[in-house]
Formats: C-alpha cells, sequence, structure tokens
C-alpha cells in the first residue's frame, strides 16, 4: 500500500497509467464491453468486482485530461430506438466536475465508432459495471 495511491488502483492499473504519455487513451469499460476483442493492440486490465464510477474518480485523481483537445472524454451514444437513459453519465460529469475537469467536454459516439477508437488504446480497464452505456474512454493530459 502507498499512501495518496487509491487502494482501488491495482499494481498493473498504476503501472500502466504510468506508462501512458500525453495524448494516450484509456477506455473504462462496463461488464459488457468487449474489452478482451478490442485490446488485440491494447492492454487490458482486468478490474472484475469494481465499477466504472469508483474507478474514474480514483484514476482523476492521479492523471489528469488533455487540456489541448476540445474533448478529453468520450461516451458511448445510446444506439437508436434503445430505450434506455443512462443514468451513470450524471455521476460521471460529477466526478469530471470534483476533480477540475469540464464536464460539457464529453464526445458522445456512435456505438461502433466508439469500438474503432477504443480498439486503438493505450489500454482498455475490463470493469465489473452492471449500467449498460457505461464507457468512459479518457485522453491523457500533461502533469504539471
Amino acid at each position: 500500500m502507498l499512501k495518496g495511491i487509491p487502494a482501488i488502483l491495482s499494481p498493473e492499473l498504476l503501472k500502466v497509467l504510468t506508462e501512458m504519455g500525453h495524448g494516450d487513451e484509456i477506455v473504462l469499460a462496463d461488464g459488457n464491453f468487449p474489452a478482451e476483442s478490442m485490446g488485440k493492440d491494447a492492454i487490458v486490465v482486468r478490474a472484475d468486482g469494481h465499477n466504472v464510477p469508483e474507478l474514474l474518480d480514483a484514476v482523476l485523481t492521479l492523471m489528469p485530461l488533455d487540456q489541448y483537445t476540445e474533448k478529453p472524454a468520450a461516451l458511448m451514444e445510446v444506439v437508436p430506438g434503445d430505450d434506455c437513459k443512462p443514468t451513470i453519465w450524471d455521476k460521471y460529469r460529477r466526478l469530471l466536475e470534483n476533480h477540475s475537469e469540464n464536464p460539457k467536454n464529453i464526445e458522445m459516439m456512435e456505438r461502433f465508432a466508439f469500438y474503432e477508437r477504443a480498439k486503438k488504446a493505450y489500454a482498455i480497464v475490463a470493469t465489473g459495471e452492471t449500467a449498460i452505456y457505461a464507457n468512459i474512454l479518457l485522453k491523457k493530459g500533461v502533469v504539471q
């Protein structure tokens, strides 16, 4: 254990966050996300048993978002015709704001466009999140 490091962040995830450079992206994926097939060229970190909001909070404690990108966070938008209102997104916006990030700077991406971007991410964190449309992609900024 280390002081000041959220205990939810595994050694593997801490290593990934440290290795990531400015502009690299990480996906915090819900339990339905095809992390292993999307992550063939990315590092896949297992975080089963954890939810995305608690991991997002911990990650944002250590990693700023890219201040040189208009939308350094992205969500998978609801597929047209799908009767779902992802309330988890409100939690994400509050967490971004709590970590001095602008909650309005979230890009909404069509499902397959999100998948294509996720394939190029540095890492995908596979969580046990049960909420649907709970995937969030983050672009790392400069630590100052």
